[in-house]
């Protein structure tokens, strides 16, 4: 019986460590689904508060040799120069439309030199290939241009290029090697503009971007969730370990009730050899209605003699 339960006790401990490495991997997902939804509640505050601030010059916002501070993302500037137009690129793979399409970017030359780089919307792939049929020019000239601002992307960490006249996302750097040397020694860093407006504005254009989400997204209930999982995995030992205990108490009663009882037991030997006699049980009492029933059948039988 102490074997029985020092084995029971090292599979219970067993089953609590099972629970308490789950509970701590619980634990790191749900801090991590808190952290993402920080990070959404900061960009949803970020959007509400700049998307439809009013339009600034550039140089207040971002001096020539700095870059773009986070909590003026999606602020929107008043941009004053040419298109370059001969130098414009495509980013791939966008999804717009309910397919893959491509953003239009093109570099903008400013009165002071610098050249931001501008994405004027998207354009759907062509009918009967990848790349689109046609891509809108921009307008030739000096023009004002209305743009959101918004930081560089991440270069692709899978290594993934584009053909000539594309790129795969819209990082400056990538973009800067398709560039001719003048303007991508020219080019602002750590951002882009997507373009909202466009004075002259040409006929056509690419189609307008989407507004941006206002879906805090799933994290939040993700988080506790997890937390959820951690109590449940808990909950969920004690139901093993209480069963066992149940199954272990239940069979010890069977073997209780199943023993031999006194009246069932074996004749003791006698030192002879032979066996002591049995205790002769008492004779059955007869049952009243039985004899009625048979005093009944012998008058019948009587009568059908004589």
């Amino acid at each position: 019986m102490t074997a029985t339960r020092s084995s029971a006790f090292v599979r219970w401990t067993g089953y609590a460590l099972v629970a308490v490495v789950f509970a701590i991997a619980c634990a790191f997902l749900s801090n991590w689904q808190f952290s993402r939804n920080a990070e959404r509640a900061t960009e949803l505050r970020i959007v509400e508060q700049n998307y439809d601030a009013t339009a600034v010059p550039l140089e207040e916002l971002v001096p020539a040799g700095s870059a773009l501070d986070p909590e003026d993302e999606w602020r929107p500037v008043e941009l004053v120069g040419q298109y370059l137009r001969d130098e414009q690129l495509l980013v791939r793979n966008r999804p717009h439309g309910g397919t893959a399409a491509f953003e239009v970017l093109v570099p903008f030359r400013l009165d002071d030199g610098r050249v931001v780089l501008i994405n004027r919307g998207w354009v759907p792939p062509g009918a009967d290939q990848a790349e689109p049929d046609a891509v809108p020019a921009p307008p030739e000239g000096t023009v004002t241009v209305e743009a959101r601002l918004r930081p560089e992307e991440a270069a692709p960490r899978s290594g993934r290029s584009a053909p000539a006249g594309q790129v795969p996302t819209i990082n400056i750097g990538l973009v800067a090697e398709r560039l001719p040397a003048a303007t991508a020694n020219a080019l602002q860093p750590s951002l882009y503009a997507l373009m909202s407006s466009e004075d002259p504005a040409a006929t056509p254009a690419p189609a307008a971007l989407e507004v941006p989400s206002e879906d805090p997204g799933p994290h939040l209930s993700y988080a506790i969730q997890w937390i959820l999982f951690a109590i449940m995995g808990f909950i969920f030992i004690g139901y093993i370990i209480r069963t066992e205990l149940r199954y272990r108490r239940e069979d010890q009663e069977d073997d209780g009730t199943e023993a031999p009882s006194a009246g069932d037991t074996l004749p003791p030997v006698i030192a002879d050899g032979g066996v002591a006699p049995r205790v002769r049980r008492g004779r059955r009492r007869p049952d009243p209605d039985a004899s009625e029933e048979d005093a009944l059948l012998d008058a019948a039988g009587s009568d059908r003699r004589s």
